[in-house]
């Protein structure tokens, strides 16, 4: 099934985001990874599923024909969960003619929802949360693109991501003769051939960098890794360089492993990074803390930089000036009002990072820089 480690690029996100036909039905389940807690996970999924299928037959702005359909829909969505591997959440979109299962690495609220676009800030928030990288991995003969995060292992970049890759150069035949005449053998990387897969290799990491930018890292021999810096920018643009060879072909486990130390050390650059812009935004008077501050400034377009704790939830609800504390059963409560602010400030191009818990303790474990 689909999972958040799949990328989530802008046109992923902008089909998940476009207008249904009525109707597009929503169902969020918060799994767990392990016994006890995940033994409950089925049946609390086909109950939600059954509250949606009853959702859906007793509306009466349903047409027969698509509630017949959609139930069916839910079913097969249902047929395609694999919660042995569950993660921390999980998203089931269903509408007329299409389904959609979602795994997701960070927690949900238990929800139906039917409306006219399916609910995508839970999938925004944790997509963003498992902080998404890129691994170029290759050799003198094939160049392979991986999609990783914090939370899985790198995955072979699909069809749909780039078509582009694998990359493979050309195989060359051996020609005695031209040896003999010029009295030379090319080395591995000086003959147009490799240079040209070497561009290929480039121009097809921009495009993919283009759509859905990231940090990326290259994996390789330190001779090809330079030589693929003279055919472009690529390595030159990459946050790490990995000099280890024997991985264009992966697998993921091991790439996984050889990118973690520079994973690891990046993800701190850029936690102390946003700690820094803060302390700096507070100087400034252009700092937004707790929830209730952070909410009015996103909605107003007024951040640009949103840092959240990994494991920050609060429910609330409007109380038509602010956001207040609430309990989840409350009229009006908002429990996933963390992800709404995640995914709107996104939209209005505001940077989203996740930090260590306590990294804001002192804060209301959410704060912005704002922009004026």
């Amino acid at each position: 099934m689909p999972s958040t480690h799949q990328p989530l690029t802008p046109a992923v996100l902008a089909e998940l985001r476009r207008p249904r036909k009525y109707p597009a039905v929503s169902v969020l389940l918060p799994t767990h990874r392990r016994e006890p807690d995940s033994t409950q996970d089925a049946v609390r999924l086909r109950n939600l599923l059954e509250e949606a299928k009853e959702a859906v037959h007793n509306d009466p702005e349903v047409s027969r024909a698509d509630r017949i359909d959609v139930i069916g829909q839910l079913d097969q969505a249902l047929a395609e969960v694999d919660l042995v591997h569950a993660e921390d959440g999980l998203a089931i979109f269903a509408a007329p003619g299409e389904h959609q299962v979602w795994s997701l690495g960070r927690s949900v609220p238990a929800r139906v929802l039917l409306a006219q676009t399916f609910l995508t800030r839970n999938l925004v928030a944790a997509h963003t949360a498992n902080q998404p990288y890129w691994v170029l991995a290759l050799d003198s003969r094939l160049a392979t693109l991986w999609s990783g995060g914090r939370s899985h292992v790198p995955e072979p970049v699909s069809d749909q991501v780039s078509p582009a890759f694998p990359v493979r150069r050309p195989e060359t035949d051996f020609d005695p003769e031209r040896q003999e005449r010029i009295g030379d053998t090319p080395g591995t990387f000086d003959d147009e051939g490799t240079r040209r897969f070497l561009r290929e290799v480039s121009e097809a990491v921009a495009a993919v960098q283009a759509v859905d930018p990231r940090p990326l890292y290259a994996v390789g021999e330190a001779e090809v890794l330079t030589a693929l810096d003279d055919a472009g920018p690529v390595v030159r643009e990459a946050v790490a360089r990995v000099t280890q060879g024997g991985l264009a072909e992966g697998p993921g486990e091991a790439l996984g492993r050889a990118v973690r130390d520079a994973d690891r050390a990046q993800d701190e650059e850029t936690v102390a990074g946003v700690l820094a812009d803060l302390d700096r935004a507070r100087g400034r008077k252009e700092f937004a803390g707790g929830v209730d501050e952070v909410w009015q400034s996103v909605s107003e377009g007024r951040a640009g930089l949103v840092a959240i704790e990994d494991g920050y939830r609060t429910t609330v609800r409007d109380d038509g000036d602010h956001l207040v504390p609430a309990g989840s059963g409350d009229r009006g409560a908002r429990d996933d009002i963390v992800d709404e602010i995640a995914e709107q400030a996104l939209d209005t191009g505001a940077r989203v990072q996740f930090v260590p818990d306590d990294a804001l303790a002192d804060v209301g474990r959410i704060a912005a820089v704002l922009r004026y």
